[in-house]
């Protein structure tokens, strides 16, 4: 065995947990192969040097052995070696996030079930198109409707 397709080796590799995330990566440009961007049908190779980001970081690494099944983490681990400017940089990064959660001030409470909604729409989530026209809506109805 030569080659094997990048996302079967990324997916024995365990960077991603299914081929399919493997795939979707390539696809989206996530995965560089000796600088060129690399299709999930692309070829891997001993020694190829690979860019691959993912939600654990962005890992630079040389492939070691191919393997087109996935196996325990150990064996995995022995499919490639990062680069020790890869290991630095992810630990940086982590490093950073740590620090950014110092200065994040806690919530004193769960929000409540207004505070979510309020958080839901101050991202762009579900909108509620009734909400602010009904409390306006509804006085005049009110005052209109002698039955009320």
């Amino acid at each position: 065995m030569d080659t094997v397709r990048i996302d079967k080796w990324l997916w024995a590799a365990r960077f991603f947990k299914t081929r399919a995330l493997a795939s979707k990566a390539c696809d989206m440009g996530r995965i560089r192969s000796n600088g060129i961007e690399a299709k999930p049908a692309r070829d891997v190779r001993v020694g190829d040097k690979l860019n691959v980001k993912n939600e654990g970081g962005e890992f630079e690494i040389d492939v070691l052995a191919l393997s087109q099944m996935r196996g325990p983490a150990a064996v995995a681990q022995g499919l490639y070696h990062e680069t020790d400017a890869s290991k630095e940089a992810r630990r940086k990064a982590a490093e950073e996030r740590r620090a950014m959660q110092e200065f994040a001030p806690l919530p004193e409470r769960r929000p409540s079930k207004r505070d979510r909604r309020r958080i839901i729409q101050f991202r762009g989530g579900r909108q509620c198109p009734l909400a602010g026209s009904l409390v306006r809506v509804l006085p005049s109805l009110v005052d209109s409707n002698p039955a009320w």
